[in-house]
């Protein structure tokens, strides 16, 4: 990745905290339990598993979201396949990433795939036998109109919208409908007024539930079958 990287202050030595845009990459009460309650349990997930799923995210990251997928899907029987596509601006340097990372034990196996993977390049590469990855690097209002596939569920990680107001506009919702499935689903942890009112504009039933952590509330969405 020889894009502009992301740079970084490390709050307590092991939060990485985005210089760009003020704001943690993961949350300060748990990054991996929030990954599991907003973007897994919000999907649906490990239920919609089989067949050749598509997931596709808003800002990669650290790629714990990913991790927390492979895990999971590893977990439920490696049912069907799964294709992750990930847009992101600014890619975290191998060292950071591994640094943030490593607050996290129980992903330090599916963790070193990734870093291999990662390796070979932005993809599509195969991080495990029936699991693949693709990092679009770039602006994703100009990458993802653009992108020729489609996704089943969508992570929506972006910075916050109040400090990254570019990832959550209404221009890219609709272009994040555009690209889901009949049926497919959205899930993040913000429940701002606009983004609701962008996905709905979009094409998704949206609704607001129970959020993680000290985030009351998180938004998901559904595309009609």
């Amino acid at each position: 990745m020889t894009e502009q990287t992301a740079t970084l202050d490390w709050r307590d030595g092991t939060i990485p905290v985005s210089t760009r845009f003020d704001d943690p990459y993961f949350s300060l009460q748990g990054g991996l339990a929030e990954t599991r309650h907003v973007f897994l349990d919000g999907n649906d997930l490990p239920a919609r598993f089989g067949g050749d799923f598509r997931i596709a995210e808003l800002g990669f990251g650290t790629g714990l979201n990913l991790l927390a997928t492979m895990i999971l899907w590893e977990a439920s029987g490696r049912r069907g396949t799964v294709h992750f596509t990930s847009f992101e601006a600014y890619p975290m340097a191998e060292p950071d990433r591994a640094r943030a990372l490593a607050a996290f034990p129980e992903v330090a196996e599916p963790a070193a795939q990734l870093t291999a993977a990662l390796a070979k390049g932005a993809g599509p590469v195969e991080i495990t036998p029936g699991f693949t990855l693709q990092v679009m690097i770039g602006d994703a209002r100009e990458h993802l109109p653009r992108w020729q596939g489609m996704a089943d569920a969508w992570f929506l990680d972006g910075f916050s919208p109040a400090k990254n107001p570019e990832l959550w506009g209404p221009d890219l919702m609709a272009a994040v409908g555009m690209h889901t499935a009949s049926g497919g689903t959205a899930a993040t942890y913000t429940a701002a007024g606009h983004v609701r009112r962008a996905l709905a504009d979009a094409g998704f039933a949206v609704e607001r539930l129970a959020g993680y952590g000290r985030k009351r509330h998180m938004t998901i969405a559904r595309k009609p079958a």
